[in-house]
């Protein structure tokens, strides 16, 4: 039997977003803009957990997912969940990318390219001011 769930959208006011994010979380997520590369804290953040989004929580990429692409960006090879993302054309700055938004708040996370290693070729390239980070818990598994 399948079942099927439905995800509850967040919603918020500008207002709100910005009362709740930093500066540059609110940039970079609400407005779509990109931090420096080698600049955010979770580039080369090398612990065991889960990174969710800064926005509403909602869980995106494991660590055990995560790579060093060289980029300068916290890049990963899969999400959790690809139900949690959702992948968007974006035409902007002259280039033809695909955006990568969190499908539970619209949150611009960053891009995804197939340049990434196996076992999917894929590259999510994500900037840290767009996530948050949740250790594991000792002796739990992931």
């Amino acid at each position: 039997m399948l079942v099927l769930t439905t995800m509850t959208k967040t919603t918020k006011t500008d207002a709100e977003w910005r009362d709740q994010l930093s500066t540059t979380s609110y940039a970079v997520t609400r407005q779509k803009a990109t931090e420096p590369a080698f600049t955010g804290r979770y580039w080369n953040h090398k612990a065991t957990g889960v990174y969710r989004c800064v926005c509403c929580g909602t869980e995106l990429f494991a660590s055990d997912t995560k790579f060093d692409s060289g980029c300068g960006w916290p890049s990963y090879f899969e999400p959790i969940d690809p139900a949690n993302v959702r992948e968007e054309p974006d035409h902007s700055h002259g280039m033809v990318r695909t955006e990568i938004l969190c499908n539970v708040c619209d949150a611009h996370l960053g891009h995804v390219f197939d340049d990434g290693p196996p076992p999917t070729g894929l590259r999510y390239c994500i900037n840290s001011a767009s996530l948050v980070f949740e250790p594991l818990a000792a002796g739990t598994n992931r």
